[in-house]
């Protein structure tokens, strides 16, 4: 089915457009807030050629569609923007309350940001890599360059951040942007001198407490949310020919300080406070985090929960440079590979065959799994537990070996090239922990079998 085609059918069995709030966009699956989620003919999605899967989490209806989800979103968007961007009203003229939470607010703040962390994450990887191999030299201006290109995308995030956070909270981006930008201004940092975080000032005579903000993932994003309430509530008592200059001007006036003062340091320690515990725990006891995360990551992805964890590696990536937790994502893609590979070895219908081992390039080439757990594994049951197993395996020996990821990927053959850096050995334990990970997997799923329904058209 084209995609065109996709999105007109997507969009009349959920209900039709009178049935959405909202909706957007990951790497793999449209998200909507419905009105009434039973107005939506789950089975005739579910059963639609280019459709994954249809999976209920987080408050949000979720169909997957795959690596071309991006597609089928722009089909919709222009079948729907206009009159949902109208019509914000419930039949009997009062205000909609959009269904929304943690887990949907990063989705879609992080979903458009996506793209520029893979290709910015293989690119610092390739550099590095270059580096090792002898072909550039980090006194060069090519690799400084290079550098230069590869890290931008996370000294920036706070602007980045600001403008995706603007724009799912329906605040202005551009000012936003400048909030965000206010945190990494260069007379801020110049500020700090050689004292660095925890440097005092004051604003008014309030004490204020300056630090490092390029990079950060959280203080942005409160500071946004915060704005865009204050922006409504300006406009909502602002006659309107005094929006262009008193909004901007006090929202400035306000947000700016107030974030230096109180959302920054507040947001910024709780943060580094959460990475570093679950840093702590990974190196005290890095068999048992291997096991758990390398083991439970596809049970996160199946319901949409691995969002809540993605803005400790990209911090820690763009913090420190490493990651330990980047590789046991990559043990669970890889183990979720190797159930499909099982599968396709195994199974008797020539249809699931060919599905499956589609589903295991599909992983092995973007590192997108939800394919696979789907319509493969989820649906014979056996080989979902079997890709766990295997991951569990594959992700203690690459905790015990302490194996660190340089760049904010996702998992696949194309990537393994973030594992170059690190520890000497780094790249070798990696690639040994994930050829576990999908031998077990496969093995175990050809081992203990599966049942196999028909296939439906």
């Amino acid at each position: 089915m084209e995609k065109q085609e996709l999105a007109k059918f997507i969009l009349e069995n959920v209900g039709g457009e009178s049935n959405i709030n909202t909706y957007s966009h990951c790497a793999t699956r449209l998200r909507f807030n419905l009105k009434d989620e039973y107005l939506a003919n789950t089975e005739a999605i579910q059963n639609t050629e280019g459709i994954v899967s249809v999976v209920k989490s987080g408050g949000q209806y979720q169909v997957i569609v795959g690596s071309g989800v991006a597609d089928v979103y722009n089909e919709m968007t222009k079948l729907t923007k206009d009159n949902l961007e109208k019509g914000k009203v419930n039949n009997d003229g009062s205000e909609i309350k959009e269904k929304t939470n943690f887990f949907t607010a990063l989705s879609a703040i992080f979903s458009p940001v996506l793209s520029a962390f893979a290709g910015s994450g293989i690119l610092r990887a390739l550099v590095i890599l270059s580096n090792q191999m002898g072909i550039l030299s980090e006194t060069s201006g090519t690799y400084k360059i290079l550098t230069i290109a590869s890290m931008t995308v996370f000294y920036f995030l706070p602007v980045i951040l600001a403008y995706t956070t603007a724009k799912y909270f329906k605040a202005n981006p551009v000012l936003a942007m400048v909030i965000g930008a206010a945190l990494i201004h260069p007379d801020l940092i110049a500020m700090m001198g050689e004292t660095g975080n925890g440097t005092m000032t004051d604003f008014l005579g309030i004490p204020v407490t300056l630090m490092s903000y390029p990079s950060t993932v959280f203080p942005v994003i409160i500071a946004v949310w915060a704005f865009s309430h204050l922006e409504r509530f300006l406009k909502n008592r602002i006659p309107e020919g005094g929006h262009l200059v008193f909004v901007p001007m006090i929202s400035f006036f306000v947000m700016i300080p107030l974030t230096l003062i109180v959302i920054g340091p507040i947001t910024y320690n709780v943060s580094n406070m959460i990475a570093g515990l679950i840093n702590s725990l990974i190196e005290s006891s890095p068999l048992l985090a291997g096991s758990l995360v390398g083991g439970g990551w596809n049970a996160l992805v199946s319901v949409g929960l691995h969002w809540a964890v993605n803005p400790i590696m990209i911090q820690n990536i763009a913090g420190q440079g490493y990651d330990y937790i980047v590789p046991f994502t990559f043990a669970t893609n890889f183990a979720m590979m190797g159930a499909a590979l099982g599968v396709w070895l195994k199974a008797k219908h020539g249809n699931r065959k060919r599905y499956a081992l589609t589903t295991a390039l599909t992983i092995a080439f973007s590192g997108i799994t939800e394919p696979a757990i789907y319509g493969v594994a989820m649906v014979l049951k056996k080989p979902f537990i079997a890709a766990l197993i295997g991951g569990a395996v594959g992700g203690a020996y690459i905790g015990v070996q302490g194996v660190t990821a340089q760049s904010f990927v996702f998992g696949g053959l194309t990537t393994m090239p973030t594992f170059a850096g690190g520890q000497p050995g780094n790249m070798l334990h990696a690639a040994i922990g994930l050829a576990i990970c999908v031998v077990v997997s496969a093995a175990i799923t050809y081992i203990i079998g599966f049942d196999e329904p028909e296939i439906k058209k």
